[in-house]
């Protein structure tokens, strides 16, 4: 058995200036599994979850990203309760713009008087003066998206958020958000088996936002694809951690954030920090098609 200090942590995977000022291991948590089931109320084990957000900590995540929406209020709290006060290199992100109705259900609500409502209740939760990375959830169709980064733009201007990002967007919002104010990071749904949001990471390369890719272990969509099973085995490895690996490849402002309410998953998914494709294989994985639908 390696000795613990040889373990992969997640310093192994490098790291990048989240908004020029924030240096971030590039391999994070996400804390939205952190509630009960549907993203829905309390976890069946709260003191689980605390030990779990700890143990993150200790395997050097020093990224954890949650919303307002997960619970909805809940991941927050926990975050809070487990680590607070925070470490100095600590790096805590949410968003708003959701709205919350019952267990699977997501409402966008955009308006600029709500972001500012929700801002100024996760500053509480999360016991803080300043939010170092605060997202826009999700674009409200009903909302002008300037209304929307302006409120967000007007917060940062009074210090109470240090970065803004941005989730769930195109290429044209991304675009228009990045001419508007500093965009920070954009949080979008990709992975090996699911790469819609290739131009929007594209974008980040050229124009310098870290690039957040939400459920990034996707490679369940691959429906146990040939390349992905023999080169985790040639690796001693499992395709999750495969595919984690890919993501980091892949992109310098790549910044995945697994998440999970298990530890023993969580020291899984750190360990992928640690695996290092080859160029045959990175390329190989790259061709790699999801599976159509019947």
């Amino acid at each position: 058995m390696p000795d613990a200090a040889d373990a992969p942590t997640a310093a192994d995977a490098g790291t990048l200036l989240l908004g020029g000022d924030l240096e971030v291991r590039r391999l994070g948590y996400g804390a939205m599994r952190l509630t009960g089931d549907g993203i829905w109320g309390e976890p069946d084990d709260p003191d689980a979850a605390r030990a779990l957000l700890r143990r993150a900590l200790e395997l050097g995540v020093n990224f954890i990203d949650t919303a307002d929406s997960y619970g909805p209020e809940v991941s927050e709290r926990l975050i809070a309760e487990a680590l607070h006060p925070y470490p100095d290199d600590l790096v805590i992100a949410t968003k708003g713009g959701l709205t919350r109705s019952g267990p699977g259900d997501w409402e966008r609500d955009g308006r600029p008087e709500r972001l500012r409502r929700c801002c100024e209740a996760s500053l509480q939760r999360l016991r803080v003066d300043r939010i170092d990375l605060y997202q826009l959830h999700a674009v409200d169709p009903r909302v002008p998206f300037e209304d929307s980064i302006g409120v967000l733009a007007e917060l940062r201007e009074e210090g109470k958020i240090r970065h803004i990002g941005l989730s769930n967007v195109g290429r044209t919002e991304l675009s228009a958000g990045l001419d508007a104010v500093p965009i920070a990071s954009v949080q979008n749904r990709y992975s090996l088996a699911d790469r819609d949001s290739e131009r929007v990471l594209d974008e980040c390369e050229s124009r310098g936002p870290a690039f957040i890719p939400w459920f990034p272990l996707g490679a369940g969509g691959l429906g146990g694809a040939a390349p992905l099973r023999r080169i985790a085995t040639a690796h001693q490895s499992t395709p999750f951690q495969v595919a984690l690996a890919w993501l980091l490849r892949r992109s310098e402002v790549m910044l995945p954030i697994p998440g999970t309410s298990s530890i023993e998953h969580l020291e899984e998914n750190v360990a992928a920090a640690n695996l290092r494709l080859s160029d045959e294989e990175f390329a190989e994985l790259s061709q790699v098609q999801r599976p159509q639908s019947a």
